[in-house]
């Protein structure tokens, strides 16, 4: 009946954009008492994933069973589309921003968790909305960014809840009563990322009778901007053109005066049955929402272990009373307040960076638990970075004391000293003082030292011009925190000299710097690998590899200016020359035993060569002497011979004279 005397006019659009297929989903379903309208965009990189299909059909279904606009029926339609997606069976875990409408042809109320979105318009006026449950939209609440900002920032999909994810946080909205006339817009990312706020309010500011002539009017819009990669989207407008009067609503009001009589009557009777059984319930009840609240005490006054004890206690009570909602809430809060106490435990060791990112956690947390001990987390983080600037001062102020920047050393000082002073950070003030009296003693001792001031505005200008060149000499070696000194200092002196133009070359170059450092990381990675891979090679016992590999790594250190990485590789690279020298002298022993072993049989040979030789010759001497002693011989006896012959010549020339002598 309430159906058949009110007009709700539905009209949408669903499209793909430029993806292969449609991700996002839409529907409604509208009883003879209560209608519902459903949104969901599919968090998915699949192609034709479920997600929104499922949690719309478990939404429209669970309506169907049990329809009503009670903030219980509510809550239990969103929990089915959740448990469906989380018990889905599929290659990807099923997820989905969903946005539920409900009515009752006079009032509605809607729920949703993601970013989809709910609008609600009236004389052409946006008059309520959903707000998107993500980073993006955090950073604006916190006037970070703007609104007409969001559509664009890369923070806009991160979202903290969602339904497929067993920690999800719904919103449920209080009753809204709807007039004739009232516009209910549902839509989905791929709308708002490009088309405006302004722009939607404009359509239904001049709209016409027919829904569907608006969700052409916002596609033409959309598709009008001619977005590169459009995701899917899909638009959806209720029209209440009439909202349902009730004729016997002042008969039904006397009748159930009447009825609430009788009724009480048998109330009270039962109540009395039933009393001593609640009232034990009740008990436990109040009990336990008695340790909740003394755990909020807790909170407030930052005794978060006291509070973890409540909480613990409350928990225990949720249970007894099977009471899944509390539970769940109590849940919530125990995570964050352990996570609280253990953040508190590093900040009392003095471990600041571990405490950061313990308390980031604890914040993350803290928005499933109303936000308790947001105070007391933020207040921690800003004194983590309030320390953490103290010891970036002090060490800045270190650095410039080094280069002899006494002034901008002081100044860096005494900026520790006041903010550790006003955070009454008693260590970080006495470090402080300490390198004051530091500098002092140093500053002193260079004022004696120091020679007249020079006084000529070119030998300023050099010196300025020199730290710029150290600085330009520092950036090229990679030293990008000591080229930040030098430029600092010699935008001081170009500051005293007045001089603009120098002033903001420095700027430019200082802006440059911290883009380089970007590159840094990626090349130490590239020379760890290189590391790695000599590693390996040295293993094997291949030097020679291991040695390139090292010194393809000290070149990468060197080139992005980490010396001392550098060095440490030489280390290796020394090590390994090392072995390879042994290597190489043990190869060389062996060589030079093995040539004095050949130059040993090569002079035995040539030693019994020579004394053959000398034998040979001796004999040949010996021979030739021989012959020489037979050749004289034989011409002795020639002589002889020849003698005697002419002896016997000279005797026969005078036989007659001396024939008797000679008988």
């Amino acid at each position: 009946m309430r159906r058949d005397n009110s007009s709700f006019k539905t009209a949408f659009l669903s499209e793909a954009g430029s993806r292969l297929k449609n991700n996002d989903y839409f529907g409604f379903v509208e009883l003879d008492g209560y209608a519902c309208y459903v949104v969901a965009d599919g968090i998915t990189h699949m192609h034709g994933s479920e997600s929104a299909r499922t949690a719309i059909e478990a939404v429209i279904n669970a309506f169907q069973e049990e329809p009503g606009i009670s903030r219980r029926k509510l809550r239990g339609y969103l929990r089915r589309a959740n448990r469906e997606l989380l018990h889905a069976k599929g290659f990807e875990r099923l997820k989905a921003s969903v946005t539920v409408v409900v009515t009752d042809y006079q009032k509605c109320r809607y729920g949703y968790a993601g970013n989809t979105r709910f609008r609600l318009y009236r004389n052409g006026k946006k008059i309520r909305a959903s707000f998107d449950m993500s980073k993006g939209q955090d950073l604006v609440k916190e006037e970070r960014i703007s609104q007409d900002r969001l559509a664009r920032h890369e923070e806009r999909n991160n979202l903290y809840s969602f339904f497929g994810d067993k920690s999800y946080h719904p919103y449920l909205s209080g009753k809204i009563r709807l007039q004739e006339g009232d516009i209910i817009t549902l839509y989905t990312r791929g709308i708002w990322e490009n088309v405006d706020e302004g722009e939607l309010e404009d359509v239904f500011a001049e709209a016409g009778d027919e829904p569907a002539e608006e969700c052409d009017k916002v596609e033409d819009l959309l598709l009008s901007r001619q977005p590169e990669d459009l995701e899917d989207y899909t638009f959806a407008a209720i029209y209440v053109d009439k909202v349902f009067q009730d004729p016997k609503r002042k008969k039904r009001i006397r009748k159930a005066v009447l009825i609430t009589v009788v009724v009480t009557a048998v109330i009270l009777g039962i109540c009395l049955a039933v009393f001593f059984w609640r009232r034990a319930r009740a008990r436990k009840r109040t009990d336990m929402e008695q340790h909740f609240s003394d755990m909020g005490d807790y909170i407030e006054d930052d005794n978060f272990i006291r509070a973890k004890e409540e909480c613990d206690k409350a928990l225990e009570l949720a249970g007894e009373l099977g009471d899944e909602e509390a539970e769940g809430d109590y849940r919530s809060f125990l995570r964050l307040l352990e996570a609280v106490i253990n953040a508190d435990d590093a900040y009392d060791a003095g471990d600041h960076s571990g405490a950061r990112e313990a308390y980031l956690s604890a914040r993350a947390r803290s928005r499933y638990a109303d936000n308790a001990g947001m105070g007391h987390i933020e207040k921690r983080l800003s004194q983590i970075g309030d320390y953490e600037q103290v010891f970036d001062s002090i060490a800045m102020g270190d650095r410039l004391s080094e280069l002899g920047s006494y002034e901008l050393a002081e100044e860096k000082y005494l900026e520790a000293k006041a903010k550790a002073a006003a955070i009454y950070f008693t260590e970080g003030r006495q470090q402080a003082l300490d390198a004051l009296d530091a500098l002092y003693e140093a500053w002193d001792a260079s004022l004696e030292e120091t020679q007249e001031e020079q006084d000529a505005l070119a030998a300023a200008q050099a010196s300025a011009a020199e730290l710029v060149k150290q600085g330009d000499t520092a950036s090229a070696e990679k030293d990008y925190d000591g080229a930040l000194v030098y430029y600092l200092i010699a935008q001081e002196k170009y500051g005293e000299l007045d001089d603009t133009a120098q002033i903001a070359l420095l700027n430019r170059k200082i802006s440059t710097l911290n883009e380089k450092k970007a590159e840094v990381e990626a090349r130490m990675e590239e020379a760890r690998a290189l590391e790695e891979q000599a590693r390996k090679f040295e293993e094997e016992k291949d030097y020679e590899q291991a040695k390139a590999q090292y010194q393809y790594a000290k070149a990468v250190y060197t080139e992005i200016g980490q010396d001392n990485k550098a060095n440490e590789v030489q280390g290796k690279i020394d090590i390994l020359e090392t072995k390879t020298a042994k290597q190489e002298k043990e190869q060389a022993a062996a060589e030079k035993e093995e040539q004095a072993e050949k130059e040993a049989q090569e002079k035995k040979e040539k030693e019994e060569k020579e004394a053959q030789e000398k034998k040979e010759k001796e004999e040949q001497e010996a021979k030739e002497k021989e012959a020489r002693e037979r050749a004289e011989l034989e011409r002795l006896v020639r002589e002889e011979v020849e003698r005697q012959k002419k002896e016997e010549e000279k005797g026969n020339g005078s036989v007659s004279g001396n024939s008797i002598n000679g008988g």
